[in-house]
């Protein structure tokens, strides 16, 4: 009887611990089903629009979607950039199922060229005071550094100014003004640009724009509206990933300059001293990241043979007496070369003077310096081996008639002779024999 109690209190206890289990269960999935707050998310983008940026806008657009953001801020401060680029970030924009605001700031920033496009294609574009947006006109660059010519400048223009039309007329944004900034690289502060009509609002803070926004009805770019609903939300910010980071800061073009002077010097060193590995290595990798910031930036491939040009007039120099002539020219087209590598219209994304110039002329001298100790040692007499016997002075330790033996470079050699040497005579090598023999001549 008393094992029936205690076995009904064991089988009650149990079921107690089960279901409080259970309900902790039902409660964590509660507050799973239960959809999350939504929030306000904001990005910095503070550079040119270039693959890097883009990626890192288009794969916020699609963290605010999945996330169900009531609102995606861009905070735009850039010169311009790509077209391709450009498009890109667009494109995701206007498919985005969260409403996208771009915002020029904070004072002194500007959205230029490409990103006045990405502001007018935008559901809301906001500037803050004391910055400017416009100048749009497209300028193209050819492999070889050219501009455009008259035809095709005026082709890609059109495009451009209808690309534009579109997007402010969709977005029910000053049509002629957008068009004017396309053809004639008109610039607008932020109260012309709301005097205008391109622009929605003028605000200096979060809380004026989700004071201003709050409760109105927006017309999203596929005819919907909704209600945005911001006041109480919190400004969630997302910041760029370490990858991002890091690809941004080997785009920009002093840097890329760098890593190629860095990756040819490198294995330049290398080719040049077999076995050294480390400036092989470093000098790869400098090269291949060097050619990744090529992709994104505008680069003249004719600056680029230039400066490989350099590089064979200063292994020429070496070789050819020239007094002088090939390797001047080789630090010429080393300049010429540095300078026209990264051409493009945008100051941003061409590398700065006070580091081309400094660092061509110096990296001229240190190839050409490394050049000169790899002939002087090709050049040298050979010092162990066989090939270092040739030419030592030694002593016919024996009558030399014409063999013998003498003593040179420390040891006890055969030796033959062309004509007979006495004994205690100075002699010269002038060739190895086979290992155990010499050929000598009286000194």
């Amino acid at each position: 009887m008393s094992r029936r109690i205690i076995d009904l209190i064991s089988l009650s206890t149990y079921n107690e611990i089960n279901m409080e289990k259970a309900l902790r269960l039902a409660a964590f999935l509660f507050l799973l089903a239960v959809p999350s707050p939504a929030a306000i998310y904001r990005i910095t983008v503070d550079a040119p629009v270039h693959p890097i940026s883009s990626e890192y806008i288009m794969r916020s657009i699609e963290k605010a979607g999945s996330d169900k953001a009531s609102l995606l801020i861009i905070v735009l401060n850039t010169p311009g950039g790509l077209d391709s680029s450009m498009r890109e970030i667009i494109a995701k924009i206007l498919v985005s199922p969260v409403p996208v605001m771009t915002y020029v700031g904070p004072a002194g920033a500007r959205a230029a060229s490409a990103g006045f496009y990405i502001g007018i294609a935008s559901d809301l574009f906001v500037m803050s005071p004391g910055t400017n947006t416009g100048a749009a006109h497209p300028v193209g660059i050819s492999i070889t550094g050219q501009a455009m010519d008259k035809t095709m400048e005026e082709k890609v223009t059109h495009d451009a100014a209808s690309y534009i039309k579109t997007l402010a007329e969709k977005r029910g944004r000053n049509v002629q003004a957008a068009e004017d900034a396309v053809r004639k690289s008109l610039s607008y502060t932020e109260r012309e640009a709301l005097e205008k009509g391109l622009i929605d609002l003028v605000a200096g803070s979060d809380e004026e724009i989700i004071s201003h926004f709050d409760g109105q009805t927006l017309r999203r770019f596929n005819g919907e509206t909704i209600e945005l609903q911001l006041r109480g939300e919190a400004i969630i910010d997302i910041p760029m990933t370490a990858r991002q980071k890091f690809l941004l800061t080997i785009s920009n073009p002093n840097l890329a300059y760098i890593l190629l002077m860095l990756g040819l010097l490198g294995l330049y060193f290398e080719f040049a001293h077999p076995g050294a590995v480390l400036p092989g290595v470093l000098g790869a990798i400098s090269l291949l990241l060097a050619i990744f910031s090529f992709q994104i930036l505008p680069i003249n491939y004719v600056a680029l043979l230039l400066i490989l040009l350099a590089i064979g007039l200063f292994i020429l120099e070496v070789k050819v007496q020239s007094f002088g002539i090939l390797g001047a020219g080789g630090i010429i087209a080393m300049i010429i070369g540095s300078v026209m590598l990264i051409n493009s219209p945008i100051p941003e994304l061409q590398p700065s003077l006070k580091i081309i110039i400094p660092l061509a002329v110096g990296l001229s001298l240190i190839f050409l310096f490394l050049m000169v100790l790899v002939v002087r040692a090709h050049s040298r007499k050979a010092c162990t081996g066989k090939e270092g016997l040739v030419g030592e002075i030694g002593t016919a330790q024996t009558d030399l008639s014409p063999e013998g033996k003498v003593f040179v470079h420390g040891e006890l050699w055969n030796a033959e002779a062309g004509e007979p040497i006495v004994k205690g005579s100075k002699v010269r090598v002038i060739r190895v024999l086979d290992s155990l023999k010499i050929r000598v001549d009286k000194l």
